[in-house]
């Protein structure tokens, strides 16, 4: 077992998305993390570097900054961040703070670009510009089986045999492909007609009235690395629920990535990427 002085410390920031949080908690602690789970609000008023001072690396399962309460619609309502969550967001990626994204919190705050800019991609529940242009909804599926497959060598691999199979709920979003590092891909790339819109399913749009959407393109991409200000980042679209925490090849990959985000190494990597590095703002 190993014993609390060499687990990392995390910062695990949830709410606005349902999730097992045993199962969830005992993935990371069988990984040698020792997590601190904080809800939205509360969550955002904490997310600056004096808070987090004691934390080696933050973790994101968060799904904020949406009404999904709002007229049906206008479903889900984008609603802005507090300022004293922008602020603190920015200071932590100036300070360089390790951060690992999983799953829905690719979803967060779309009423604040600097957000997705950081994570290197956006999951959109409603129709929204991004990077001046117009882009349509996201999309889901649930319950797809699919092989995990390396893009690149990467220290978030070390130890997972590849490739590996999970059965998750695979993404169809925006994936900011200059400022990211593809580290994972799927295979196969489900098609377009394979996914729900997330527009039509929050405002509960009828099986025979879903003609109007124009998803993206599918992107077999679905792990990233980014540099997000002086932060290292990493993206993992995996990790829907408990079957996929219980996958040890999934397991590893979460654990390697809290470690790297929380290594002088990456904050190294960092610094050669800097020239690629998305500033944050409102």
């Amino acid at each position: 077992m190993t014993r609390k002085a060499d687990r990392l410390e995390v910062f695990v920031a949830t709410k606005g998305h349902a999730f097992a949080r045993d199962p969830f908690e005992a993935m990371l602690r069988a990984e040698g993390m020792e997590p601190t789970f904080v809800d939205h609000p509360a969550a955002a008023t904490l997310m600056n570097p004096e808070a987090l001072r004691g934390f080696d690396a933050i973790l994101l399962y968060d799904m904020p900054g949406m009404d999904f309460r709002a007229p049906i619609d206008r479903r889900p309502e984008p609603v802005a961040p507090p300022p004293v969550l922008v602020e603190g967001f920015e200071a932590l990626l100036a300070e360089g703070k390790g951060i690992v994204a999983l799953h829905h919190a690719i979803a967060g705050w779309p009423g604040w670009p600097g957000y997705a800019e950081a994570l290197g991609g956006a999951f959109l529940y409603r129709t929204r510009t991004v990077r001046g242009g117009a882009r349509p909804s996201s999309g889901y599926a649930t319950d797809v089986r699919y092989t995990v497959h390396p893009m690149a060598a990467h220290p978030l691999l070390d130890g997972v045999e590849m490739p590996f199979i999970v059965e998750d709920e695979p993404y169809l979003h925006e994936i900011f492909e200059d400022d990211i590092v593809p580290l994972l891909r799927r295979d196969p790339v489900p098609v377009a007609a394979c996914f729900t819109s997330a527009c039509h399913a929050v405002r509960r749009v009828p099986e025979a009235e879903r003609t109007d959407w124009q998803p993206p393109e599918p992107s077999p991409v679905i792990g990233w690395a980014k540099a997000a200000g002086n932060s290292p980042l990493v993206y993992l679209q995996p990790g829907d629920g408990p079957q996929t925490y219980a996958h040890p090849g999934y397991r590893r990959l979460v654990g390697n990535a809290l470690r790297w985000v929380a290594s002088p190494a990456a904050r190294d990597w960092v610094r050669e990427r800097r020239g690629h590095a998305s500033p944050v703002g409102t």
